[in-house]
Formats: C-alpha cells, structure tokens, sequence
C-alpha cells in the first residue's frame, strides 16, 4: 500500500493500528482513505476514546497492552467479532529513554533486549 498505489486497493481491508491513540494522525487518514476499517489500540483508555472521536468514521478502538496476552486475545476477538480478520497490522510501540549523545556506557544488549 503505496502512496503511489490505487485507492482500491485497500478498499474492504481491515487494519489494526498498536499503540494508535497518538501521533499516526498521516497513516490513520491515508489508511482509512483507501477503504480500510481501522482498529486502534492504545493503554490509555481516555486518550484511545478521544482519538476514536478524532478519527470519525470506519474506526474502533481496543483498549489494552499489547505486551499482555490476554489484552491481544482481546483484541482478536473484537476484530472477528467486527470483521472477521485482519489484512494489515502497523506494529507501532516503542520505549524511550533520555541519554546524553555520543557513546552510551551502558550495555548495548541491555538496550536492544529492552527495546525488543
């Protein structure tokens, strides 16, 4: 899904967004303008709401972690209740930390063990 591509192809999909309730305002539009129903997921339920509410029409948020097991069961059970599957997954999570600029003295494997 190019933004080069036709606004068809997407058209009928169904994606899911982690950690949409903040900042994905360019993919959010671009995904729901080529046909696509969204499910967005987010931790903070007031924050997912107000999002759901920006985003208008063919959206639904999920509350939960996508970390915890039970919360992504959740959320596959929503999906397939909606629509029955899922056709693209935007896997959006991140963790960061402030750390001065230039060599870290931590241990780098620490870090990526985080992050991932």
């Amino acid at each position: 899904m190019t933004e080069k591509g036709s606004d068809q192809e997407a058209e009928g999909k169904t994606a899911v967004i982690t950690g949409g309730q903040k900042g994905l305002g360019w993919l959010l539009q671009t995904v729901r303008r080529r046909g696509c129903y969204v499910f967005i997921t987010g931790r903070r339920e007031k924050e997912l709401d107000e999002a759901v509410k920006a985003i208008g029409a063919n959206v639904s948020g999920v509350q939960g972690d996508i970390a915890q097991l039970a919360d992504l069961d959740r959320l596959y059970e929503t999906v397939a209740k909606v629509k029955r599957r899922i056709d693209i997954v935007f896997a959006n999570a991140g963790v960061g930390e402030f750390a001065p600029f230039g060599p870290s003295p931590k241990n780098t494997s620490t870090d990526y063990s985080t992050s991932m």
